[in-house]
């Protein structure tokens, strides 16, 4: 049975984190919180004190392309209830900032009206300076998805490079047009 690489990488369960398993449903307890994730079916979780192993009980294509997924989701939820995760937006453009007050932001990104998200439960957010913003939560999807969010209220466009990208986000610029006749 040919194994993902990803897959047969054992995971470290910290200091202060619990992890249980009851049949398909895996629950990691920890410092900062609680989470839980079902495992796809063909799937094994084993925990042995502070290493986990995530094994194929089944033989076939999708069993295959499950394993190394489920190894990355349940070694996501034991790194979320131990360290958090952190995604930082960059806004850039003249008069375009953001302010956190409480589960909102109130962005400013040339609309002719204020733009303000709701953050979910789970996620917080900072505004270090009005033009970079921090989020941070324990579930890593979520935090990327309402990262995705804030981003496509304005995302950076290929002239001038305004709007808001993520830190260390590459942009492809275009040269404007020319006055040649």
């Amino acid at each position: 049975m040919a194994l993902s690489r990803v897959g047969k990488k054992e995971i470290a369960v910290p200091r202060g984190v619990s992890v249980t398993v009851d049949g398909l449903n895996v629950k990691a307890k920890g410092p900062r919180g609680e989470l839980a994730l079902t495992v796809l079916p063909g799937i094994r979780v084993n925990v042995d004190g502070a290493t986990i192993r995530v094994e194929q009980t089944l033989q076939g294509r999708s069993s295959k392309a499950a394993h190394g997924v489920m190894r990355t989701l349940v070694s996501n939820i034991v790194e979320g209830v131990s360290t958090g995760f952190k995604k930082v937006l960059e806004i850039q453009g003249t008069g375009y900032r953001a302010a956190v007050s409480g589960d909102k932001i109130q962005l400013a990104l040339g609309f002719s009206h204020p733009v303000e998200f709701k953050l979910p439960e789970g996620i917080h957010a900072a505004a270090e300076t009005p033009t970079r913003l921090v989020l941070e939560g324990n579930d890593k999807q979520l935090l990327g998805q309402v990262a995705a969010d804030i981003r496509g209220l304005r995302p950076p466009e290929p002239y001038k490079g305004k709007g808001i990208r993520y830190e260390g986000e590459q942009l492809r610029r275009k040269a404007g047009k020319t006055g040649g006749a």
